[in-house]
């Protein structure tokens, strides 16, 4: 039983060690102090000799715990007087064994030389006289009857009263009850439910079962079968306590009846002892109960209330909130446009194809005047600006404005006229600081014109009720309140259950995580709108092919309408006037043709646009979700995944 005690222990003290060294930057110092004085504890008595068994005799002021001691002794080697607290020492007895192995555990309970005695040793002048000086250990015998070598081994003490008046004595006692391996409690008829033996030592000491001892002593003092009911009384009171009874051949405290003046029940007792000390396993059994306390201390701290760790559909929502903090559907709507616009530029008969391009030189021209990509400051008049556009201070625009790309402004920012914005601009700013807000669909909101100073008209300017256009912010893309709602649910989702130190490192990882996660959020949306700006990767085929079919088209245009005039210039008149009809349907076919292929490609290039707004607001969900994984998830769930390891070392720690 001993080997299979000691098996099972050294694993359980091994992960214990592991627990606190994975503990240490989660945990404070105080909480894991008991488990490291219990590790201190067994790795002290695992280097002196298993060969002896310590066992501690406590008791309460009167109990005749010394005259049991003597009795055991077989001589009277611990002082017993009228006058309390007698014992003022702990006295030990050491039974004959391994000299060097006592010396060492004697040692280690800090009894003084004075104090340490052999079994059935005489002491003084006479046999009654106390404890004067000590027996050396070297003997390896002691004289009378009490020299039982099937007790070989045994360390026997004397401890002080546990309620003494003094106060070094009742630290003595709380001293030694941590480091000896048994205890055996000695009451008396008077005192055995005091309420400080029950609630300061076998209450918290319950654990302790399989080493401990509970004597009622004095025995000889009641009448009839008082004993038996007074031990009856007793056993209920431990139970009360917690304290498991050694029934039925089932592990747990002993409870014995004696009278040490007597001598009725010592020889049991001391039959217990030799069976107890000859096992060579109490003091396994106690480092085991020392595992098991400490064990039981760290539950709180260790021990999750119910299933714990990151589901999928809380990765999923936290994933869902940062598409939606970064604008991911908007994007996509803003790619699907974009892919629309080119087609239709590309598509478009030559002659739509001329005015767009006279269209943007114009516009490129007025971008260069006022900066493009560039900062604006001051006053301009019918601005537009191409790619990213940024305004400090305080901007006033009047005309025409016109963004394309991003826009920041940071201060105050007026627009006069008709506003438009495309494909992204900036989250919405505070009412106090800017007049009005254009959204990215170009919409336009009317308010007062508040006055500003005159500036110089441009051919393109033309008065129009004010659209305030840009919004005004930190420059930052990202909505941050959604990001920051995000982190905060998902690290709540995530602790949940979670004992408290715990679930503060996961939020605490969460929140470290998410001091950089806006602007990675904001450099993946930069990244979409420069692949916007760029526009499609790749031109379908038949884009060219429609531009041909245009070609065509506006040749047969042409031709029909110099036909015609040759024909009215009398060039070329046919007899019967067969002439007019072919060059009024190469007219019609190219006039109506041109437009009626730009109608069939819009149409036809819904289907790719809609999939390309589809990819491009998968790859910036994609980009979100990565910066989100890396920033809090991984973060997140290496705490998790120090949780699991140190509750499976909690596991074994606890025996479990």
């Amino acid at each position: 039983m001993r080997r299979t005690v000691e098996d099972e222990l050294q694993p359980r003290i091994d992960a214990l060690r592991e627990l606190i060294g994975l503990s240490r930057t989660r945990l404070d110092g105080r909480t894991l102090d008991e488990a490291g004085q219990v590790l201190d504890a067994a790795d002290e008595r695992g280097r002196l000799s298993g060969e002896h068994t310590v066992v501690a005799i406590a008791g309460a002021t009167g109990s005749g715990k010394s005259s049991l001691f003597n009795a055991l002794a077989g001589a009277p080697c611990s002082k017993v007087a009228a006058r309390r607290p007698t014992t003022s020492q702990p006295v030990a007895c050491v039974w004959p064994g391994d000299r060097a192995g006592a010396e060492a555990l004697l040692h280690r309970l800090e009894i003084p030389v004075s104090r340490r005695f052999i079994p059935g040793a005489a002491v003084g002048p006479d046999a009654g006289q106390g404890a004067g000086s000590g027996v050396a250990l070297d003997t390896g015998q002691g004289g009378g009857p009490a020299a039982d070598h099937d007790l070989r081994g045994l360390v026997l003490l004397d401890l002080p009263d546990h309620d003494s008046a003094a106060v070094g004595h009742r630290a003595q006692v709380d001293r030694l009850l941590k480091i000896v391996d048994a205890v055996i409690w000695v009451v008396d008829p008077e005192k055995y439910a005091d309420a400080v033996l029950h609630e300061r030592y076998l209450r918290p000491l319950a654990g302790y079962a399989e080493v401990t001892f509970v004597v009622l002593n004095q025995v000889d003092r009641l009448p009839g079968d008082a004993a038996d009911q007074v031990v009856d009384d007793l056993r209920r009171l431990l139970d009360e306590d917690g304290l498991a009874l050694s029934e039925h051949g089932e592990p747990g405290a002993t409870v014995l009846a004696l009278s040490a003046a007597t001598g009725e029940g010592v020889g049991e007792l001391r039959d217990m002892l030799r069976e107890f000390v000859g096992e060579r396993g109490a003091a396994v059994r106690r480092l085991a109960a020392d595992v098991d306390a400490a064990a039981e201390r760290l539950q709180p701290v260790y021990v999750a209330d119910g299933q714990v760790g990151l589901t999928e559909q809380a990765r999923e929502d936290f994933e869902e909130r940062l598409a939606e903090a970064v604008g991911s559907a908007a994007t996509g709507r803003a790619a699907e446009r974009d892919w629309l616009r080119h087609a239709e530029r590309a598509c478009a008969t030559p002659w739509v194809r001329l005015r767009n391009w006279r269209a943007d030189a114009a516009r490129r021209k007025e971008a260069a005047a006022v900066g493009p990509r560039g900062p604006l400051t001051g006053e301009a008049t019918g601005a537009r600006a191409y790619g990213q556009a940024r305004v400090s201070g305080q901007a006033h625009v009047s005309g025409q404005a016109h963004v394309y790309g991003q826009a920041h402004v940071y201060g105050q920012a007026h627009v006069y006229g008709p506003a438009a914005a495309s494909p992204r601009t900036s989250s919405p700013c505070d009412a106090s600081n800017a007049n009005a807000n254009a959204s990215n669909t170009s919409n336009v909101s009317r308010a007062p014109v508040p006055s500003v100073p005159s500036v110089p008209s441009v051919p393109s300017a033309r008065s129009a009720p004010v659209a305030a256009v840009v919004p005004v912010g930190s420059g930052a893309q990202t909505s941050r309140p959604l990001t920051e709602q995000a982190v905060r649910a998902m690290a709540s989702e995530a602790a949940r259950g979670l004992p408290v130190p715990w679930a503060q490192a996961v939020r605490e990882a969460a929140d470290k995580g998410a001091l950089g996660l806006p602007e990675a959020l904001d450099r993946a949306a930069e990244a979409a709108d420069e692949a916007l700006q760029a526009g499609p990767p790749a031109k379908p085929r038949w884009w060219t092919v429609a531009a041909a079919g245009q070609g065509l088209l506006v040749g047969l245009q042409v031709l029909g309408v110099l036909w015609l005039i040759g024909l009215l210039c009398g060039v070329d008149r046919a007899p019967g006037g067969a002439g007019w009809l072919p060059a009024l349907t190469l007219l019609t076919v190219g006039t109506v043709g041109g437009p009626a292929l730009s109608w069939l490609c819009g149409v036809a290039a819904r289907g790719p646009a809609r999939r390309y707004g589809q990819d491009a607001e998968r790859e910036l969900r994609a980009a979100a979700a990565g910066a989100g994984r890396a920033r809090v998830l991984e973060p997140v769930a290496a705490e998790l995944l120090r949780y699991r390891e140190v509750r499976e070392q909690y596991a074994v720690a606890a025996g479990a």
